[in-house]
């Protein structure tokens, strides 16, 4: 039996800091699941299907990476995926106090689900997706902080 662990989020567009948790993750865990949240609340920037892209581009010769996506309860989801541990990972003081209570509602809705939780890079722990779009919004450089195909989608998505 592999050891796998669902790494879940919109990931609208992926960041440096998520591709650091990734590869931090295999560490760890034979597969990890990169499950992208359909969200309909959410007003993103990308597609479903271009973010799963982004994510398989960016991982298409890393073994032991499957991206998908999902919408509903995400404990559902790793019972579907055979997966026990919620990778998540944390940038600053602030992330925890909301990570902490999704763990436990997951904990109290599915007790056999683990969540985990993985430092972000040193270097990437300030970068959030909403901050990169901004920046990019505003015609900032964020070429350093996402992966190379998610920059020129950046570029091409907002005309810069």
């Amino acid at each position: 039996m592999t050891a796998a662990a669902i790494y879940p989020g919109s990931f609208d567009p992926m960041t440096r800091g998520h591709v650091s948790i990734i590869r931090s993750g295999l560490v760890a865990f034979d597969r990890i699941v990169v499950a992208v949240l359909r969200n309909p609340r959410k007003d993103a920037l990308f597609t479903i299907e271009e973010r799963v892209e982004m994510i398989r581009e960016e991982f298409a010769d890393t073994p032991g990476i499957e991206v998908d996506s999902f919408e509903g309860l995400l404990v559902d989801y790793c019972r579907l995926k055979n997966a026990r541990v919620v990778l998540r990972g944390l940038r600053a003081v602030a992330d925890f106090e909301y990570e902490l209570q999704m763990a436990n509602m997951n904990r109290h809705l599915e007790p056999t689900i683990e969540t985990m939780f993985l430092m972000a890079n040193d270097a990437y722990f300030y970068v959030s997706s909403n901050l990169v779009k901004e920046a990019a919004r505003l015609g900032g450089d964020v070429s350093r902080l996402v992966p190379d195909s998610v920059a020129s989608r950046l570029t091409k998505k907002l005309g810069r």
